[in-house]
């Protein structure tokens, strides 16, 4: 049924008219109003390329993957269920929520290519959902086809491993964006069943029900629905299972139940779960504008960004560990996994750093900055995008991280369980399609509007066309950010009244200069933000210079693993030291950076696909030789000189299996 589409989707052409779109509107709570997927497209450049990998390998090879067999099962699961296919249920029980994730991602995709073929595929793909989903709006393969093999301890929420509203929750997010683009309510009728058949179960939870909690996708599932569709019900029920988490008792940090939610103070438990939990709350905030949503989601993200996100954006330190980790209460202490530590646990060769807990972070910030018009939380989005998203695909665009480290040593000190090479498949496939909708999704943060101002979030080569106010408006942006600072904004088309153009001024970035029609702008920056109020007409230009100079970074000494450390940063970019551009016989471990380290930034078009590395000279020890000792006696060793290359942490491992370090001892302080 789906014969051959990895090479039809990469001969499709990307055409110019997109799909009918279905209205996107403002939150009532909301400062920011964001973009309909067609509004907004990458043209040229860093996010081009990568829209462009998306289209062309990503979504077709994932396609064909989903499609198979050969790992484990995610559409032929859909097929048994319909009665198309014979066999059994293979795979995660939270498969169905993963290939939903890569529905929604190959959805946004249209918005920008119009592909028939694709269209036609997502068509088929939605009819046998269809025929799989029971009568009373019930969907979950795992559970449906187990209890068809007559497995008596299988039936619909009676064990919350296995995932069911984790699942649906991405169903709803994904028809919701597929109705949206493409105007069909075939998907979303799905999605109203299934909403349907939630709001029975749920419509009187119980401390039983409430376990269900887990990875809590739908909350931004049913928010999103009720979006779509402006059925009350469905946040409605948004708002009780919010609520309902508040029945638990005797709940574990893992799942974010040890306290209830308006009492949390400080990021704890697994960080996918945390990340979807702190997003979907947001959602809530911006459509009730409950206070007592909005205290907690600002102190939560207090202190993840002041004590426990990595310098990369990374987020979830640990692999396991304990919550809350030495607490004097030791019978309130609870297994974590995959998880934030204690404040300032920041270990960097150990680092889990999921991609998915990347993501959440990506997806909560974002919805903070719809709720304020704050840059700081779009400081993080991009912070993400550059580096600790990024980094979980390869450039070719079929192998993928589940874990993201800061470094990585040959031997490494222990053995861990996801490999430090990026790989085509891994057990728990959730990265991969989660990178698909991302990255098909991510023209969308580059803007958004409000009642008389259009707000520039990211900078990269790409177009926008939206009304204002009833006034069509269209810009295009020439940059080649973030390896230059220079950003240059054409208005191509402006209605007659007057509105504010809003740059957004990176926390990173000083000396900042914006001209107008190349005359110095005399606009204040607020919150961050250049503003340029004016009577726009077609072929205004606006010029902003962002400097880039290279950062020496240090951690808050707290962070023991980083202590007289340092990384390097240029714009939004972290880089690493990858062995590949070190001598032969350097190991990462013997490199010492000096106090006064100069390096230069040089554009190198055959490197990784074209980028700004960080060039200069760091020190070696000549020998060091511990022979097996845990301590030794200090030997003082003559230190050599040895040029270095530092490369986007977003790119190591893209040359075969290699040492790789963000953070390198300083000496001569």
């Amino acid at each position: 049924m789906i014969q051959n589409l990895k090479l039809l989707v990469t001969l499709a052409a990307l055409a110019l008219v997109a799909a009918p779109l279905a209205a996107v509107e403002r939150s009532p709570f909301a400062k920011i109003e964001p973009l309909a997927l067609s509004e907004a497209r990458w043209t040229e450049g860093f996010f081009a390329d990568r829209f462009e990998l998306c289209r062309t390998q990503m979504v077709p090879s994932m396609m064909a993957l989903m499609q198979g067999t050969n790992y484990t099962q995610f559409f032929r699961n859909f097929e048994i269920a319909a009665g198309l296919q014979t066999g059994r249920a293979r795979g995660a029980s939270f498969n169905d929520g993963d290939f939903y994730k890569f529905l929604e991602g190959a959805s946004a995709t249209l918005a920008v290519t119009n592909d028939a073929v694709l269209q036609r595929t997502l068509d088929e793909i939605i009819a046998v959902m269809a025929k799989a989903q029971w009568t009373n709006g019930y969907l979950d393969t795992w559970v449906q086809l187990n209890m068809r093999n007559t497995n008596s301890t299988v039936a619909p929420f009676r064990d919350r491993n296995n995932w069911e509203v984790y699942n649906l929750g991405q169903l709803l997010t994904a028809a919701s964006v597929h109705y949206r683009v493409t105007g069909k309510t075939n998907f979303l009728t799905i999605a109203r069943a299934a909403a349907d058949y939630l709001d029975d179960v749920f419509q009187k939870p119980t401390p039983e029900l409430a376990l269900h909690d887990m990875c809590p996708s739908y909350l931004m599932g049913l928010v999103e629905l009720y979006r779509a569709t402006h059925e009350p019900r469905y946040l409605a029920l948004a708002r009780r299972m919010m609520a309902m988490r508040d029945l638990i008792k005797d709940g574990v940090a893992d799942n974010q139940e040890r306290l209830p939610f308006v009492k949390q103070t400080e990021a704890e438990g697994q960080a996918v779960r945390a990340n979807y939990l702190y997003a979907g709350a947001a959602d809530l905030f911006l459509e009730t504008g409950e206070t007592n949503l909005w205290k907690p989601l600002a102190q939560l993200w207090t202190n993840v960004v002041t004590k426990k996100m990595y310098l990369t954006g990374g987020c979830g330190a640990l692999y396991d560990g304990a919550a809350p980790d030495g607490a004097k209460y030791q019978t309130g202490i609870t297994r974590v996994h995959q998880s934030y530590g204690r404040n300032f646990q920041l270990p960097n060769t150990t680092a889990h750093n999921e991609t998915c807990a990347n993501i959440g972070n990506t997806l909560w910030n974002w919805r903070m900055f719809l709720a304020t018009g704050e840059a700081k939380f779009m400081d993080v989005v991009e912070l993400e995008f550059y580096n600790s998203v990024l980094s979980g695909v390869a450039l070719d665009g079929t192998n993928f991280f589940y874990t993201n480290p800061l470094r990585v040593t040959d031997p490494m000190p222990m053995e861990l369980r996801w490999a430090r090479t990026r790989v085509p498949f891994v057990s728990s496939f959730c990265c991969p399609p989660n990178l698909v909708r991302t990255i098909a999704e991510s023209a969308c943060y580059a803007y958004g509007k409000s009642t008389d101002a259009i707000w520039v979030n990211l900078y990269g080569g790409s177009s926008l066309a939206t009304e204002l106010a009833g006034e069509k408006i269209k810009l295009a942006q020439e940059t080649d950010y973030p390896w230059s600072g220079r950003v240059r904004i054409k208005i191509e088309a402006s209605g007659k009244k007057e509105f504010a153009l809003k740059l957004r001024i990176p926390g990173w970035a000083t000396g900042a200069t914006v001209r107008v029609n190349n005359r110095p702008s005399k606009s204040a920056v607020v919150e961050s933000y250049f503003e340029i109020p004016r009577q726009w007409k077609a072929g205004d230009v606006v010029d902003l210079d962002l400097p880039l100079p290279v950062r020496v970074m240090e951690a808050n000494p707290l962070v023991e693993e980083t202590l007289n450390q340092v990384a390097f940063q240029r714009g939004p970019v972290v880089y690493c030291l990858e062995s590949p551009d070190l001598p032969p016989g350097v190991k990462i471990s013997d490199v010492l950076i000096p106090a006064g380290i100069k390096l230069s930034a040089r554009y190198d078009r055959r490197l990784l696909g074209g980028v700004v590395a960080l060039e200069g000279s760091a020190l070696v020890r000549v020998d060091e030789n511990w022979n097996g000792r845990l301590y030794r006696e200090l030997q003082p060793e003559p230190l050599k000189s040895i040029p270095v290359k530092f490369i986007p942490y977003a790119l190591w491992q893209n040359r075969g299996p290699s040492e790789m370090s963000v953070w390198l001892p300083l000496v001569g302080r």
